[in-house]
């Protein structure tokens, strides 16, 4: 069986075509921006509709390419809490991609089941996945989710409300800071329960953390790895208190993330210092491979 999987996300679009978990055929991402301009007014602007419905035609393309037998296309934020969500969905029916618009509650589901195909959860953990619209968490172990709940505060969201001056100003920071500690008290409720010692990073911001630190080379074809703390650290600082045209200059920060790692890094140290957690690591597998390991067990 060819499995084809499509994550539409805010920012980007994904496309994974693959018969197996480790035997990935074709990938490939797309900046589509769906959730420009008017994110926080829950419309998809004329001109993010159109990328949108244009990259799935092309995906569309490879997918007829590769003979695929299933495919199965998941929508998070942008297109839930979308006014004209369901005019995006019926324009992608159209040109052949029946699209399913998932809850918060499932995409963090399907993040938990890719990070655990990485089999680095070994201990109680926390992962976190930042989006463009929004950010999962999940608390897990080695057996199973303890806890998981989606929330409004992604990495798009966050930039369109608070962030405005070049470099951040130190009142924009605090805000955004000030938005999450109104947001999260429930997810600091669930982590005294639970005391998870670990910080997961789901792909997106935590792959170009790991390519900062690692001379602004990608870390290669891993399922995951560790990330010295105190030099993420550094290196958040560092891009909180940068310029736009600084982080475009930094070696191994790709063009999409340039103004938006800054939100995902003030999350990640907002998250790293109100619980406590002393250890942090990337899985390279997101939503779209807890979609795929789905997919594989509906055929067992």
């Amino acid at each position: 069986m060819r499995f084809a999987v499509i994550d539409l996300g805010t920012n980007t679009f994904h496309l994974l075509i693959a018969e197996g978990v480790d035997q990935i055929l074709y990938k490939t991402t797309v900046p589509v921006f769906l959730g420009e301009g008017r994110i926080n007014q829950n419309m998809i602007i004329p001109e993010a509709m159109e990328r949108g419905i244009r990259t799935l035609g092309q995906f569309k393309a490879t997918i007829d390419n590769y003979k695929v037998d299933t495919i199965k296309a998941v929508a998070t934020s942008a297109v839930r809490s979308a006014e004209n969500g369901q005019e995006f969905v019926a324009k992608a029916a159209e040109i052949g991609i029946h699209i399913e618009v998932i809850t918060g509650e499932a995409e963090a589901g399907y993040i938990f089941s890719g990070v655990m195909a990485t089999g680095l959860i070994k201990q109680t953990t926390l992962v976190m996945d930042i989006g463009g619209g929004s950010t999962e968490f999940i608390i897990c172990n080695p057996e199973k989710a303890l806890w998981k709940k989606s929330y409004n505060v992604g990495a798009a969201r966050l930039m369109q409300a608070y962030f405005h001056s070049d470099p951040l100003s130190d009142t924009e920071h605090q805000s955004v800071i000030d938005h999450l500690h109104n947001t999260l008290p429930d997810l600091k409720e669930a982590c005294a329960q639970y005391k998870p010692s670990l910080l997961v990073g789901s792909a997106g911001a935590f792959e170009s953390f790991a390519a900062l630190l690692n001379d602004g080379n990608e870390i290669g074809e891993v399922a995951s790895a560790g990330l010295d703390i105190d030099r993420y650290k550094a290196i958040s600082k560092r891009l909180i208190h940068s310029t736009h045209s600084e982080r475009a200059n930094m070696k191994g920060l790709i063009s999409l993330r340039v103004d938006m790692i800054v939100i995902a890094a003030i999350i990640t140290d907002y998250i790293l210092e109100q619980l406590n957690i002393q250890q942090l690591s990337l899985s390279t597998y997101d939503l779209k491979m807890g979609v795929l390991a789905g997919l594989l067990d509906d055929c067992l």
